[in-house]
């Protein structure tokens, strides 16, 4: 199964009309792109660290094996091409031969064997290369993966977001577990990708420049990108306002969306997030009490108004989502059971499972919460349930890693949460689900979910290499969890990318700005 593109040439022409979604017809070389992260950076290593602030800088000073267009098909990146073997159980990279690190070493098949084994040891998402038990270097431009069993997500694991290569001259000085609180993590850090780090303050700034060695001829375009550190929603939208920055991405709260949307020269678009595949969504811990009994869990899903938090919590800003896997995913199956707002079939349904009104009420539920910005959601569901006879207290915790304890101990009946789909459901959805990860800790299964046919249906989609049957294995496993409701999927969270008319070529497809931005420009 043989991928391959004629050199860089022909991959720059495809990306440059694809990953972005929009035509770059005269790219602008040079300028200073005035670009904004909206929370401060712990890590410039996306190697060791998840999360879309570390990979926005990461992307650029970090390239991949890959990268992705807009339609979720595998682009040449690092890697010119590549072949998976027909039993799946071995991926061959075959690497460009001018890449070089910022430092002027040049970038081997023993980077990538090392960094699959930094990222092994540190990196949170350990589904992502769990089936790798070995990379071989028969030669300097060429990685063997070996893996146990057949593993499609590996081809997204191997974006920008998720598999920086880093050097193994720079990082290879001690324990690989200790790459994570690595000093050049953050200073002097050193690289493949698009950009050189010139500086990173916390919680002010990190400045790059443009690495004129950049395996990809004439990329990137920009001399210049400053990434200023704005955590104030607010002061952020007046800096749009003003221009003083040009491009911001993942905003979401729903005011300050619709306002940018008002000024004269400002685009703002949701699109670039499905890679990322923010959810939201009211959880339920399955294990105990009423909400054991999934004719409960059914009815407050009729309870619950998706449609009104939609449009009056979120004003608009949000879609739909009715399943675990984003609405953007090739993956998503929309054809599941809705729940449309229907108090008199909830209320069967409640009579049905044993619990009868004794006058106003039928029983309580707590229902927690784990950040301001979701209370209104939680206000809401509480006087939703009223409506059908749930009494409904909401618990506010005294700050996130409280919530995030009670999530991972299972200590809760319902829950407003957010979790991300990271590209393939191997990644980030099955953790949700999967009956020997319950209550591991926060957004894992702390529902306490356990259904055999779901757990073989995961287990089946993970090794399958058929794109075809694989969606058909996932089709049935959304069409369960929708029938079952774990979890009440409600929509997606309103991450919005912002940039002005200066803007060429912003980065629109799947993994927004965690992909390299070597294609966009200025143009004045």
């Amino acid at each position: 199964m043989k991928h391959y593109m004629k050199g860089l040439v022909a991959s720059a022409v495809l990306a440059a009309v694809a990953v972005s979604g929009q035509v770059a017809a005269e790219p602008v070389r040079g300028g200073t792109l005035v670009t904004v992260l909206g929370s401060n950076v712990r890590n410039l290593n996306s190697a060791v660290q998840s999360g879309i602030v570390t990979g926005y800088p990461g992307a650029q000073l970090f390239a991949s094996p890959l990268r992705y267009d807009e339609d979720w098909t595998p682009q040449p990146y690092l890697a010119e091409s590549w072949d998976i073997s027909d039993d799946g159980l071995t991926v061959t990279l075959n690497l460009v031969k001018n890449a070089k690190f910022h430092d002027g070493e040049p970038l081997t098949s023993e980077d990538v064997a090392f960094s699959v084994d930094v990222i092994k040891a540190n990196h949170p998402f350990k589904s992502m290369f769990a089936p790798v038990e070995s990379v071989e270097t028969p030669d300097a431009h060429t990685a063997v993966l070996k893996l146990s069993k057949p593993h499609p997500a590996l081809m997204l694991a191997m974006s920008g977001q998720l598999m920086s290569i880093i050097p193994k001259h720079i990082y290879g000085d001690g324990a690989i577990e200790d790459v994570k609180a690595h000093p050049r993590n953050n200073e002097n850090t050193v690289g493949s990708g698009p950009f050189k780090l010139v500086e990173y303050k916390s919680g002010e700034h990190v400045i790059l420049e443009r690495f004129d060695d950049f395996f990809i001829e004439g990329r990137p375009y920009l001399d210049k990108v400053v990434m200023r550190i704005i955590t104030d929603p607010a002061a952020r939208a007046i800096a749009y306002e003003n221009g003083e920055i040009h491009m911001g991405a993942f905003e979401s709260l729903p005011r300050i969306i619709n306002r940018l949307k008002k000024v004269d020269g400002l685009t703002v678009t949701s699109e670039g997030y499905g890679g990322i595949g923010p959810l939201d969504w009211l959880a339920m811990n399955t294990t105990k009490g009423p909400l054991a009994d999934v004719r409960v869990r059914q009815a407050i899903a009729y309870a619950v108004d998706k449609n009104f938090i939609m449009k009056a919590l979120m004003q608009g800003t949000a879609a739909e989502s009715r399943t675990g896997i984003h609405p953007d995913s090739p993956f998503y199956n929309n054809d599941v059971e809705n729940y449309a707002v229907d108090l008199d079939k909830a209320n069967a349904l409640l009579d049905e499972a044993g619990f009868p009104m004794d006058g106003d009420s039928r029983f309580g539920l707590t229902i927690d919460f784990g950040w301001p910005g979701v209370k209104p959601q939680v206000e809401y569901v509480k006087a939703a349930l009223k409506k059908v006879g749930i009494d409904v207290e909401v618990r506010a915790s005294a700050d996130f890693p409280t919530w995030a304890k009670r999530m991972g101990t299972m200590d809760f009946d319902l829950s407003w949460d957010t979790v991300f789909n990271w590209g393939d459901p191997v990644i980030g959805v099955h953790r949700t689900y999967d009956s020997t990860n319950i209550a591991k800790g926060v957004w894992s299964n702390t529902q306490g979910y356990a259904n055999e046919r779901v757990d073989e249906l995961m287990a089946m989609a993970a090794v399958e290499s058929d794109p075809a049957k694989r969606k058909a294995l996932y089709d049935e496993f959304q069409a369960i969890i929708a029938n079952e409701v774990p979890v009440y999927h409600v929509n997606t969270l309103p991450y919005h990318t912002v940039y002005n008319s200066k803007v060429g070529n912003p980065p629109l497809g799947i993994w927004g700005t965690s992909t390299p931005i070597d294609m966009t420009y200025l143009t004045e």
